[in-house]
């Protein structure tokens, strides 16, 4: 079997790590925030990608003429 190659940096993504750290201090109880903004770092990242990616291809169809 190959063996797998592994990233040259150990550890969490910071985005996984903050949301981590958010539900553990909701879960300690020394923060009283909605799910919502514990969640915030997740969904966040996920609609600047899409924005990113959308932008990406919006303007590569520009480029080409094809709007």
């Amino acid at each position: 079997m190959k063996n797998a190659r592994r990233s040259e940096r150990p550890g969490l993504d910071p985005v996984v790590a903050l949301t981590l750290i958010f539900a553990v201090l909701k879960a300690m109880g020394l923060i009283s925030w909605s799910w919502f903004w514990i969640l915030a770092p997740l969904w966040i990242t996920f609609f600047l990608f899409v924005a990113i990616f959308s932008a990406i291809l919006v303007g590569g169809r520009i480029t080409k003429g094809k709007w």
